[in-house]
């Protein structure tokens, strides 16, 4: 899919969307804004480099939902495979532009990435969230359908000793 026009039943009623795969660097760069509401440690240059980088070599899709061409949310995920999930899609970010949220546009892109999960043979559609997103927690249980199956742990600033 590179762009669908149709209707989405969301919180605020039906509305006319469009839904766009995000690919030139030109696109990527002009979601950036809302974006940075997500990613705010990224800067404009990393945050484009990353996206190419994770595009060409992870199969990372970023799309976006517009309605009347006024962008509202953006979905990224990849394809993977892990022995602990199989074969699954991994949401890697999701937001809400800060001044449209609770109006249904999250649920609608993960619908969305589901639907393209189920039609491309992956099983299972997995993501995390910040400790501190509460209130996204809440969505993703009571709104998404999504439970709770794990915590995350990282290491940074790997040196070698």
């Amino acid at each position: 899919m590179n762009l669908v026009k149709g209707t989405a039943q969301t919180n605020g009623g039906i509305m006319d969307i469009t839904m766009k795969d995000l690919q030139s660097e030109e696109e990527i760069r002009e979601v950036y804004p809302l974006m940075n509401q997500l990613r705010p440690h990224l800067d404009e240059e990393e945050y484009v480099s990353l996206v190419l980088e994770a595009q060409a070599k992870e199969g990372y899709r970023l799309r976006g939902l517009f309605e009347e061409g006024r962008l509202c949310a953006l979905i990224g995920f990849q394809p993977m495979i892990t022995l602990y999930y199989g074969r699954f899609v991994w949401v890697s970010d999701l937001v809400t532009d800060v001044s449209r949220r609770s109006e249904g546009f999250g649920a609608y892109l993960l619908r969305d990435v589901e639907t393209w999960a189920h039609d491309h043979a992956f099983t299972s559609v997995a993501l995390s969230s910040g400790l501190e997103k509460t209130e996204a927690h809440r969505f993703y249980e009571e709104k998404a359908g999504y439970s709770r199956a794990s915590f995350v742990f990282r290491k940074t600033d790997l040196k070698e000793e």
